[in-house]
């Protein structure tokens, strides 16, 4: 290969990311075995409908990742070098507001966001911005020493930031140059073997175990890779029959009769890893941390806004439901809500406007047979068999789900106190910090599904009638 196009520099890194983590922590290689292993299973057993939501080569090849930083200069840094990877920043997930799983980080996640660059590689990485001015957590004498400490560091070379912005002018980077930037982009999520304050990371860790892994080094480093299974609860069954220590629940929607929507994830228990710590003396002591783990997840359909507020309705009626019953299992009553409120099958799902769907003209119509009918609706043209429908898969995370997680995987519960004011954070505030806009996942699932409609009016001849589409209204044809 001569030239390396974006695409293939993401691929390769994914890649290397997974060796990189697979040599880190062990128990990742037998995820990903047991992953792979469950989705030949359920292909042989489902055959074309184990790849309704996307075909089995992306969906045994993809991963996403997640790192944690501590500057608005590392997180404009570390875009850089995601945008030479075809990976742009959507969503906005503030994991500081959960009473009961309050982390001290804001996230976005950077991923492909057109749908070829999706089925070439999707990999994302899902990454966390340390909230020092946040006066939950820090007070004011230790958010200056935090955030003097950050300011010390370097974490990515001026050479790798140099190839970066030449993969983004040339859409690319030539063989020699392909392999250096690779190289150096490996290297900064690598785990350092730097000794570690000791009384500096445990001063961090009373306050949260999360800002530790951030501020408490002089390096970052991937903090989890995740692979993608087609039966997440058969995977939780067998990790756990092979003695890998699972967490306590999958987060996320409940398994249930109906189609699978958003995204449900769970995870094997961070794993005490060794490190190196310096003592007040200056003399080194081994010791070992708990913040690393390897999480999987199962995506399903991308839910509309409408979808979305229905998700949180049901899962605050399931909240309300265990409340009068401590007792019953939390997936069981989920599954009774999911059953009562959602429609069960993709067509009713496509209907109630409640997920995302590409449209198209079906097999057994003529490329140039017009409608009879120029003012049909989508719905309409799908009961008559003009249309077929097929799910748009949800690429984005769940706030409650990323914050139950990393909770999940907390060796203690830290110091935060939600009566005080936080500082306020939002989208814009992290477009701003980025220099480029944070995409609307909405916004992208809208966008995908109003070209397949206009397409598809074009294959049946009929008039144009493109125009805005907003995330919260569906295009008619």
């Amino acid at each position: 290969m001569t030239f390396w196009q974006t695409w293939q520099l993401r691929a390769a890194f994914a890649h290397r990311m997974a060796s990189c983590y697979g040599r880190e922590v062990p128990a990742y290689n037998t995820l990903v075995d047991v992953a792979a292993e469950i989705n030949r299973e359920v292909l042989e057993r489902d055959g074309a409908a184990a790849q309704r939501l996307g075909r089995i080569d992306r969906v045994t090849a993809e991963r996403h990742g997640a790192i944690r930083i501590g500057t608005p200069a590392e997180l404009r840094a570390v875009s850089v070098i995601f945008q030479a990877l075809g990976m742009h920043p959507v969503g906005f997930y503030d994991l500081r507001e959960g009473r009961d799983s309050a982390v001290p980080v804001i996230s976005t996640a950077f991923r492909p966001v057109d749908a070829a660059e999706l089925s070439r590689n999707p990999f994302r990485m899902f990454t966390s911005l340390l909230v020092t001015d946040d006066r939950r957590f820090f007070d004011g004498d230790l958010q200056h020493r935090l955030d003097t400490f950050l300011d010390r560091r370097s974490l990515f070379a001026p050479e790798l930031l140099s190839l970066a912005d030449r993969a983004i002018s040339g859409a690319g980077l030539s063989d020699p140059d392909a392999h250096r930037f690779l190289d150096l982009a490996t290297a900064s999520f690598e785990l350092s073997s730097e000794p570690v304050d000791r009384a500096w990371y445990t001063e961090l860790e009373r306050i949260s175990a999360v800002a530790a892994d951030i501020g408490g080094l002089g390096s970052t480093h991937i903090n989890h890779l995740t692979p993608r299974v087609l039966d997440i609860d058969e995977l939780y069954l067998r990790m756990s029959a092979r003695g890998i220590t699972m967490i306590d629940t999958i987060q996320g929607p409940p398994r249930w009769a109906g189609p699978d929507l958003l995204l449900r994830q769970t995870s094997f228990r961070a794993l005490a890893e060794d490190r190196r710590f310096r003592l007040a003396d200056g003399t080194i002591q081994p010791g070992s941390v708990r913040v690393r783990f390897g999480e999987v997840e199962a995506r399903g359909i991308a839910a509309t806004p409408a979808g979305r507020d229905l998700y949180d309705a049901m899962l605050v009626e399931v909240d309300r439901r265990r409340l009068d019953d401590p007792q019953a299992d939390w997936n069981e009553l989920a599954a009774q809500v999911w059953a009562e409120k959602l429609p069960d099958t993709e067509l009713g799902l496509a209907k109630a406007d409640l997920a995302w769907f590409t449209y198209e003209v079906a097999d057994h119509r003529g490329c140039s047979a017009p409608t009879a009918d120029p003012d049909a609706t989508v719905a309409q043209l799908t009961d008559a068999g003009v249309l077929t429908v097929t799910p748009i898969v949800y690429e984005d995370f769940l706030p409650r789900s990323a914050a139950g997680i990393f909770k999940s995987n907390l060796t203690a519960d830290g110091a935060v106190e939600l009566d005080r004011p936080g500082v306020a954070r939002d989208a814009g505030w992290l477009s701003d910090i980025l220099g480029r806009a944070v995409a609307e996942p909405a916004d992208l699932y809208a966008a995908q599904q109003a070209a397949s409609i206009a397409a598809a009016r074009t294959r049946l001849g009929l008039p144009d009638r493109s125009g805005a589409v907003t995330p919260a209204s569906r295009s008619q044809m």
